[in-house]
């Protein structure tokens, strides 16, 4: 008797290439329809863009010179996105992928299937203090700790045991101990440079951070073998790229 097709299985892990082993340039996409990818504003497009290009997929038109946020990339449409909104993006279905890190996917939690790290846009999300005041917690003083990452920051210290008030702020997040509203911060550092020209010293590394692609479930499930097409051209574009 006939039945509803079985929907199609999510993609395995893709076995690891040898470099220069990528498939052809610009592939088509099956069945038909572009696949849209969210990708993020800021320092982390031109590595994307570059890491689409080895996979094959050539996304040249997004960086051109336009204020367009929609781009046709021939088996891809891309869209450029606040980092922070891409998730969204993919959640909610607008995007079938998105490039996002892993300190937005863990602070804000979605629901989303994070197949591989990308190994771009690498930073760090640390706790820093003023050099020239730094913070006795055997002193049992009133802590605050401002960050745009209330969420991790908020797991990190209560794994350690240390009481505070965690103060969000959307950007400058190194004002704080400055200004004397916060005593630490909780911010992404890549090298560390602007916490020093601050005054700021870092305490811990809290989490090591890159980027990952992430995907939204209902589109893994309607167009899985398109999706695994892109995933495992991806993966081996990552392999080759860690060759280098």
């Amino acid at each position: 008797m006939g039945g509803l097709p079985r929907a199609p299985r999510p993609p395995r892990a893709p076995p690891a290439r040898k470099p220069g082993k990528l498939p052809g340039r610009q592939p088509a996409i099956p069945e038909g329809r572009p696949i849209v990818v969210a990708l993020p504003k800021g320092r982390v497009l031109g590595a994307a863009i570059e890491l689409f290009g080895r996979a094959g997929y050539q996304l040249d038109a997004v960086q051109e010179e336009s204020r367009r946020l929609v781009h046709d990339c021939g088996p891809i449409v891309a869209l450029v996105l606040r980092s922070g909104d891409v998730p969204t993006y993919v959640e909610y279905g607008a995007a079938d992928v998105g490039v996002a890190g892993r300190d937005v996917l863990e602070e804000e939690e979605r629901d989303l299937y994070e197949p591989l790290d990308l190994g771009i846009g690498a930073c760090r999300l640390v706790l820093a203090e003023p050099a020239s005041r730094p913070v006795d917690l055997s002193s049992h003083m009133h802590l605050r700790v401002a960050t745009k990452y209330p969420v991790l920051t908020r797991r990190y210290l209560e794994e350690r045991g240390v009481a505070a008030e965690i103060i969000k702020l959307s950007g400058s997040v190194e004002l704080g101990p400055l200004t004397g509203l916060s005593d630490r911060i909780v911010d992404l550092v890549e090298t560390g440079e602007t916490l020093r020209q601050n005054g700021l010293l870092e305490v811990e590394t809290i989490m090591e951070v890159t980027c990952r692609l992430v995907v939204n479930p209902a589109s893994l499930k309607l167009r899985g073998p398109a999706l695994a097409v892109l995933i495992d051209r991806l993966a081996a574009a990552v392999e080759a790229r860690r060759e280098l």
